[in-house]
């Protein structure tokens, strides 16, 4: 089947990160359905390489990854030279309001609650690129 990307994500590289494999290829290739270049990591210190090197649209970040935090990891990601509004998506089992408003103050724009749904993520991702897009395009 052939996929047509939008206009927000054709080109875009999307950042996927969770310690479980099988989770971070499946929302990639999720997103890579949608038209975006994915580039996926299992941990923290291979996130920020990853970053450095795509230089994302948008992050999709698991919480509960092990030695770094999601919550560390977003933090990190947005000190890196001109990812200082890169989009944050957490996407973990972490769905307390505490978690919640944690995940706010790290600086993460969306708090999703796993299981998602597959046209909820799709729906936010774009939100949140449309206006960077607009923007600088």
């Amino acid at each position: 089947m052939q996929h047509h990307p939008g206009p927000a994500a054709r080109g875009r590289h999307a950042l996927v990160v969770d310690d479980n494999q099988d989770a971070a290829e499946g929302l990639a290739a999720l997103l890579e359905t949608f038209g975006y270049t994915t580039a996926v990591a299992y941990d923290g210190p291979a996130a920020l390489r990853a970053a450095e090197e795509v230089r994302p649209a948008v992050a999709l970040l698991d919480i509960g990854l092990p030695g770094m935090d999601g919550y560390e990891l977003a933090r990190r990601l947005r000190e890196l030279p001109g990812m200082e509004r890169l989009p944050l998506v957490a996407v973990t089992g972490y769905g307390q309001d505490a978690d919640k408003q944690r995940s706010k103050a790290a600086g993460f724009d969306v708090h999703l609650v796993k299981p998602v749904n597959l046209k909820h993520i799709h729906a936010v991702v774009t939100r949140l690129i449309e206006p960077a897009e607009s923007v600088s395009g």
